[in-house]
């Protein structure tokens, strides 16, 4: 499951030597993931000196919501709680009407946070101690809430889990480096380099486009290195001072968290060196978008051989029925993977991107590409996705289209050898449509949760409605004076 691409990968932090002087934790207080109940939290958190804690929890759009407490009153196992409404509020802060079957509480009442003590890590950019921990939300009775991103994604894993599989991921995630811009107004701009002049386009894997941010990629790797996450490479894409970061392989849930925790960190590195990060599929007008391709392969969860892979090394009646799965569903979870009005403005033809539900092996024009690997790690790679998505959702939305395939036997259509990404595209071209697709899918219902969808496509609805309360650009250039 690692990237085919060439690691650009720093080189440790400090010297041996120094590391022989520091102070060594135990090993469950050195490594994301190494907490197991709350003696250890204690543990973990008195051994570092944090003074404060933040609980969070990702809403619809991926954003941290939560609460910051003294460490003291974490770990007396004080009660937290957020108002159900964070959870159909738009990405412009209104609350549209609920839809469909979701019905929303008036009275806004409160969803538990319960702390996933395995995610406890520091918060490095802070000036104080502090450390942060991902939460997941119940009912006041303890039941499982249905419609927060999380929960959505722990439900297809287990639908997985079900079947005796077990899904593997590899996120890959591209962002843009940008000048700042305190006024919306006004088209986004590179940053200066180190060489005192902005990065031209047109530098994918470039070693010098990379260097030209240095500093800033030395706090992002101390920054990561802090939290626990590991990074497995970094390059230099296609657009000016775009840079992409590939993950390595694992757990669903536990690379969408690490992706929930790099872009916070990313946008923190950024901010201390005076520019701004953002994931916006398309920042730039007539740049690349930006995209979170997903490397996904199913292991047994007996064996943990590749389920997508026959004794004799051939591709397995399941691989085909995963690729046959995305391929029908992908249009209707579309709106997962792409959730705003800007997703659908990368996803045009002549931008390197997706326009159809294309496959190919290791073709870079088709949405569905099966990398080169031996028969071990064969895999697929959702293109799709735009690096605005909320990751937990664009995982659970890519693995429920492929769990859907592998289920129902669905066949896929040929692999194309030819150019998948020119003329017309073959997918819902604009925010509502992917809305509708979503609504109607019943199929979907069963492992996403009708609440969810309900709620989800509301939500969306909404943002669609702010949007269209903004006059654009292009109707003042066009429209002022000749209509």
């Amino acid at each position: 499951m690692a990237s085919d691409i060439a690691s650009t990968r720093k080189p440790a932090l400090g010297t041996k030597r120094d590391a022989a002087k520091r102070k060594k934790p135990p090993s469950f207080l050195s490594n994301l993931r190494g907490v197991k109940n709350w003696t250890e939290a204690a543990e973990w958190l008195k051994f570092r000196g944090i003074e404060d804690i933040e609980c969070i929890t990702p809403d619809l759009a991926g954003v941290p919501r939560g609460k910051m407490m003294p460490t003291s009153k974490f770990t007396s196992n004080t009660s937290l709680a957020l108002p159900s409404a964070l959870f159909r509020q738009t990405i412009s802060g209104e609350y549209p009407d609920e839809t469909g079957d979701f019905r929303y509480d008036p009275r806004d009442g409160d969803l538990r946070l319960m702390p996933d003590l395995s995610t406890l890590s520091a918060v490095p950019w802070e000036t104080d101690k502090t450390a942060q921990v991902i939460c997941d939300l119940v009912t006041s009775t303890g039941e499982t809430v249905t419609y927060t991103p999380r929960n959505v994604l722990k439900r297809v894993v287990q639908a997985y889990a079900d079947r005796g599989w077990r899904p593997v991921v590899a996120p890959e995630i591209e962002f843009y480096l940008v000048a700042q811009n305190v006024d919306p107004d006004y088209p986004l701009q590179p940053p200066t380099g180190r060489s005192g002049r902005a990065i031209a386009g047109g530098q994918a894997y470039s070693i010098a486009g990379v260097n030209e941010f240095d500093e800033l990629i030395d706090d992002i790797y101390h920054f990561s290195e802090a939290q626990g996450l590991e990074i497995d490479t970094l390059i230099h894409e296609e657009g000016p001072s775009q840079l992409e970061i590939n993950l390595r392989h694992g757990d669903p849930v536990q690379l969408a968290d690490q992706v929930f925790m790099f872009k916070r960190t990313i946008r923190e590195a950024a901010l201390k060196h005076g520019m701004y990060a953002t994931f916006m599929a398309k920042p730039i007008q007539g740049q690349p978008g930006s995209a979170m391709h997903i490397h996904q392969s199913i292991v047994d969860r007996k064996t943990g051989k590749n389920v997508f892979t026959n004794a004799d090394g051939s591709a397995s009646p399941l691989f085909f029925g995963f690729i046959g799965g995305m391929q029908r569903h992908v249009p209707e979870l579309l709106a997962m993977m792409a959730p705003y009005v800007n997703s659908y403005r990368r996803l045009a033809p002549g931008m390197s991107c997706p326009v159809n539900t294309a496959w190919g092996y290791d073709n870079r024009t088709t949405a569905l590409r099966v990398p080169a690997s031996d028969s071990a790690a064969r895999r697929v790679e959702n293109r799709l996705p735009s690096s605005d998505a909320n990751p937990y959702l664009a995982l659970a939305a890519s693995l429920a289209a492929g769990y859907l395939g592998m289920v129902n036997a669905i066949e896929p259509t040929a692999p194309t050898e030819h150019t998948a990404n020119e003329g017309s595209v073959d997918l819902p071209r604009g925010l509502l449509e992917a809305v509708s697709l979503l609504e109607q899918a019943g199929d979907l219902d069963e492992i996403l949760g009708r609440e969810f969808i309900a709620n989800y496509c509301g939500v969306k609805r909404g943002e669609f409605e702010t949007f269209m309360q903004v006059i654009s650009p292009w109707e003042r250039e066009y429209l002022l004076l000749n209509v």
